[in-house]
């Protein structure tokens, strides 16, 4: 995004000149050089997602390259937090003494069952010691919750890591079985399942939210539901935050730079003091009324990412969305949504909306492990179904690839 700023100094200085800051694939490189707004470009965090970048790149095998996601969560937000630096799409990062991928002393015959992060990165990493690798997914295609994600506005480089999913699925060679929901008689004969079956939505036991105007996350995010333009939240976690930006977001401005500036109040340092417009941020008007509301007292958004969660507050404020904390949620009915506030359950109000899409967390899928487990087999849980917390690809990942490593 920032290119352009740095080709100004071309020709104008005598020392050599190198941009920086998401430039995550070989062909993006090329063409800041190609263009002329750099002599060198520098790479910090693609390397962690991938320290073979070059190889891979010199050996024309580009697309194995795991992309950076900009996601910040293993990496900056670590070292804020004075945790080791390491990778969402790489938990080996840093950890490559200790997480070890080495051929395995047997081949095994392996089910994966669920094809979202955690189950990706075990059957690959399985599949890359030796292991036979059969990977069951009940949906028709690959990602699971990243599904999700990648059409939340600004997460457009989920994208690039599904692909990369793919790929390395084929280069790995797991066998999928993809729009097969997995049951015991069908994991008969291996010896060994791991099951990633991820995690449904909690009940959050409202009076009324049976109503056909009440919808979940899924619903919105992949079941492209209609949505009204006022729309309660219920859940400000994670994904409360990014349903309500993509709620507000008629068209992501992130894959279009002169939107994007604008939105941000983002200048020419030519024109600019600072490269700051004196209109200041300037988005485009919001495509609903949201109100995004918690049960818990704290301030929403604050256990978003350490480095990445005030832009989504920021995004939220501009866009007027309405935060509220210390909710308890009343009840369900034709006028709205009738909440209350504290303990004491004061101060009433009716939020009169077209819907309410309920985000309210998710509990673990593990009815198929314990059947498994039942039926005398090697069973293994990873991801959302061991541990169901918003939606954490960075454990899910390192989770998969740490299990599949000792297998």
């Amino acid at each position: 995004a920032f290119t352009w700023v740095t080709k100004k100094l071309m020709g104008h200085v005598s020392v050599p000149v190198i941009t920086s800051n998401r430039i995550n694939t070989p062909e993006v490189a090329e063409r800041v050089l190609a263009e002329g707004c750099a002599d060198m470009v520098s790479l910090a965090r693609p390397f962690l997602a991938d320290p073979d970048f070059v190889a891979k790149a010199a050996a024309g095998r580009a697309r194995e390259i795991a992309p950076c996601i900009a996601c910040n969560q293993a990496c900056l937000d670590h070292t804020f937090q004075g945790k080791i630096s390491t990778c969402l799409v790489n938990p080996r990062a840093a950890y490559e003494t200790e997480l070890v991928i080495e051929p395995a002393a047997r081949p095994r015959r392996i089910a994966v069952v669920g094809a979202g992060p955690a189950g990706m990165a075990a059957a690959i990493t399985a599949a890359q010691r030796g292991h036979l690798v059969t990977l069951f997914e009940k949906d028709e295609v690959i990602g699971g919750q990243l599904n999700m994600a990648r059409v939340v506005p600004g997460k457009e480089e989920f994208d690039g890591l599904i692909e990369w999913f793919d790929t390395m699925l084929d280069r790995a060679g797991v066998e999928r079985e993809l729009g097969v929901e997995a049951r015991p008689e069908l994991l008969d004969g291996f010896d060994a399942v791991v099951v990633a079956s991820g995690v449904r939505p909690r009940d959050p036991q409202i009076p009324g939210q049976d109503a056909p105007h009440v919808l979940s996350y899924i619903d919105v995010l992949r079941g492209g539901a209609e949505v009204g333009e006022r729309v309660a939240i219920v859940g400000a976690g994670g994904i409360g935050f990014d349903v309500a930006e993509f709620l507000v977001t008629t068209e992501s401005p992130t894959l279009n730079l002169r939107e994007w500036l604008e939105e941000w109040g983002v200048e020419d340092p030519e024109r600019a003091r600072g490269g700051l417009a004196a209109h200041g941020p300037h988005p485009a008007p919001p495509a609903r009324r949201v109100t995004l509301m918690q049960r818990s007292p704290e301030r929403p958004g604050k256990r978003l990412g350490k480095t990445t969660g005030w832009i989504h507050r920021a995004l939220l404020r501009m866009k007027g969305v309405e935060m509220l904390s210390g909710v308890n949620y009343e009840r369900i009915d034709a006028d709205g949504l009738h909440i209350s506030f504290g303990p004491a359950r004061e101060k009433p109000r009716v939020l009169e909306v077209d819907n309410i899409v309920i985000c309210a967390g998710q509990e673990s899928e593990r009815g198929l492990a314990e059947a498994v487990a039942a039926a005398g087999m090697e069973v293994h849980l990873i991801g959302g179904a061991d541990v169901a917390a918003e939606l954490d690809a960075k454990r899910a990942i390192a989770q998969g690839t740490r299990l599949a490593a000792r297998l």
